[in-house]
């Protein structure tokens, strides 16, 4: 078990707004609200990287943004451009989703392509990338294999899920991942995190990163049930 102060448990929240109406105002409340709670990141898509880099500027919160989001059906050549574009104009972490279609076809060696050319975009710009996996659509086998991949390769983390299927993280899911990798590559949380249990049933079994768009009543319940009384920390 490991100790969290209340900060600690904010730095593992990437706070979220990946709509397709979400405005300029939107994304600038997104920021100020990471910045009140200290927030790891807030994550957009990638259209909106300058105005959460500019916004984030001069703090330690990251301008993560999403790749091929949220189908992952575009070429590897088209990822790469949008990588390095989306990292020119202002943020600093990636988050991917992969070509699943073609993890359920068994093309390993594209996967491995794929994730090889954006996680080397991400390292010379020294941001970190996050790899989506999709899990609702894997067997176990097909994410064992992709979790293979992921220790060779070593992106920064792997991902559950986009957020946009009906099936989002497990903490079932979570623990495999988070054994099956070195730990050099840890392993983020996403989809249908809406509550302190949920959040917290994440991190037991090994999220070090957490995607949610509900990141602040998840924290005020944290705050109201486990800090209130004077408590420093929370051990998990």
């Amino acid at each position: 078990m490991k100790k969290y102060t209340l900060d600690q448990l904010a730095r593992l929240i990437d706070h979220t707004n990946l709509k397709a109406t979400a405005t300029i105002a939107d994304v600038q409340a997104l920021c100020q609200e990471a910045k009140d709670y200290h927030f790891a990141s807030v994550c957009v898509n990638q259209v909106k990287s300058p105005i959460a880099g500019a916004a984030l500027a001069g703090t330690d919160i990251k301008a993560c943004c999403v790749i091929g989001f949220p189908l992952g059906q575009t070429s590897i050549e088209a990822k790469v451009f949008e990588t390095k574009n989306a990292l020119a104009i202002g943020a600093n972490e990636i988050d991917y989703m992969i070509n699943v279609s073609e993890a359920l076809e068994g093309n390993w060696d594209y996967i491995k392509k794929e994730m090889e050319q954006i996680v080397a975009v991400c390292n010379e710009a020294g941001a970190k990338s996050k790899v989506i996996f999709e899990n609702g659509y894997l067997t176990t086998e097909q994410l064992a294999k992709l979790c293979e991949i992921t220790s060779e390769v070593k992106p920064s983390f792997i991902k559950t899920s986009t957020g946009t299927t009906p099936d989002g993280a497990t903490a079932e899911d979570i623990l495999l991942m988070a054994t099956s990798t070195p730990n050099c590559v840890q392993v983020k949380a996403s989809g249908g995190i809406r509550t302190a249990d949920t959040f917290l049933e994440m991190v037991k079994n090994g999220a070090t990163r957490i995607g949610a768009s509900a990141g602040i009543p998840i924290l005020e319940e944290l705050k109201a049930r486990h800090f209130a009384n004077g408590e420093t920390y929370l051990e998990i």
